[in-house]
């Protein structure tokens, strides 16, 4: 990477390092609301490992806070967001990678960001459910929607729009790397909706289930 990328990668470990220690919670004490072992827990503070996102979401709902919490400082609110490609904020996860578009800086209620989703990377067994309304649209290679009980498959070029209210969740079924664009809008003012997608309190999963810390 050239010195001129001023790519944000955020360091998970230390951020859940400062979210334990500003709720006065041990180690111990977090392991065991989140589920996880305390030697799980030190390895991803140490930096020994990366946490998966199914992971995060069990600390996210242990912390009771969003799963974006884990990835940015507060950034103030802008009326007009430039994001130049090489500036994006971005969190790599063992199976993919969340590029947040400028929403995490927009004063108004609307988030884009992208997933590149590597094969089997999945949002988890249980569903999200936010406000507002959601926007996938497929880029590369596949993406398989489930919406209430509607299943949708995604190929480069197919989008799919629907309330967000619905419980949904999504998955990489095929072989290779997929990109997807996500537009998240119409959501409560106090609310970060990108991060029930790499986030959330209430939902569980996200981008591999399979290796969990």
């Amino acid at each position: 990477m050239s010195a001129e990328k001023k790519e944000q990668v955020m360091d998970v470990g230390n951020r859940l390092r400062e979210l334990r220690q500003e709720r006065s919670l041990s180690m111990r004490s977090l392991a065991r609301l989140s589920g996880l072992s305390t030697n799980a827990l030190s390895m991803i503070e140490r930096g020994k490992t990366s946490p998966s996102v199914s992971t995060l979401y069990k600390l996210s709902e242990a912390l009771e806070i969003p799963i974006t919490a884990f990835f940015r400082t507060e950034p103030p609110r802008l009326t007009i967001v430039y994001r130049n490609q090489n500036e994006r904020s971005r969190v790599q996860f063992q199976r993919g990678l969340w590029e947040g578009l400028g929403g995490e800086s927009f004063i108004g209620r609307v988030e884009p960001f992208m997933l590149t989703l590597e094969a089997g990377a999945t949002s988890g067994p249980h569903g999200l459910v936010h406000s507002g309304h959601e926007f996938v649209i497929c880029l590369k290679g596949q993406l398989e929607y489930e919406v209430e009980e509607q299943r949708f498959s995604l190929a480069p070029g197919d989008s799919l729009l629907f309330a967000s209210r619905l419980r949904h969740r999504w998955r990489n079924p095929g072989k290779s790397v997929s990109n997807v664009l996500f537009v998240l809008s119409g959501f409560e003012l106090d609310e970060r909706p990108s991060e029930f997608h790499l986030s959330a309190g209430q939902r569980e999963a996200a981008g591999k289930v399979e290796h969990e810390t």
